[in-house]
């Protein structure tokens, strides 16, 4: 590569993730407007359509999100009914999300936006494995060197 490619954004792994991430923002924001969520309750409801009753931490960790971010997101969550939260009987430091009858069904309305987005990308289902597997390797192993 030469000296003037290496500064130039359309050469930047980095952009064209952070680009991406835009341009899936884009295409969620009408399908995700539809269910009431935003893009981060989106990744908090199917953390729970997954798993019930998980801490706020373990949420978290799943979604690489802080409690002091989160927090909000769940207390928003609750006042539209789709989550409760409730103290851990046996640990009240720890808080238990869990779902609603109304957080249950909105599952059946969510299940068909990761085949839309699919299309949007235009890529079948191998190759969108791929990318993602790709993009996990990345974003590992960049979180071990921050750690490291």
């Amino acid at each position: 590569m030469s000296e003037d490619e290496l500064l130039k954004l359309d050469t930047f792994l980095c952009f064209a993730v952070y680009s991406a991430n835009h341009a899936f923002n884009r295409v969620y924001k009408p399908l995700l407007d539809r269910l009431g969520l935003t893009y981060p309750q989106y990744l908090a409801m199917v953390t729970l359509w997954t798993q019930d009753g998980v801490t706020v931490g373990q949420i978290g960790e799943r979604l690489m999100l802080e409690t002091n971010t989160l927090t909000p997101l769940l207390k928003r969550m609750e006042a539209a009914g789709l989550v409760r939260r409730v103290r851990d009987v046996a640990d009240e430091r720890q808080v238990r999300i869990h779902l609603t009858d109304k957080g249950r069904a909105l599952r059946g309305e969510a299940e068909g936006i990761p085949a839309r987005i699919g299309a949007c990308i235009e890529q079948d289902g191998p190759a969108i494995h791929a990318l993602t597997d790709d993009l996990t390797r990345v974003r590992d192993t960049l979180i071990a060197r921050v750690k490291s």
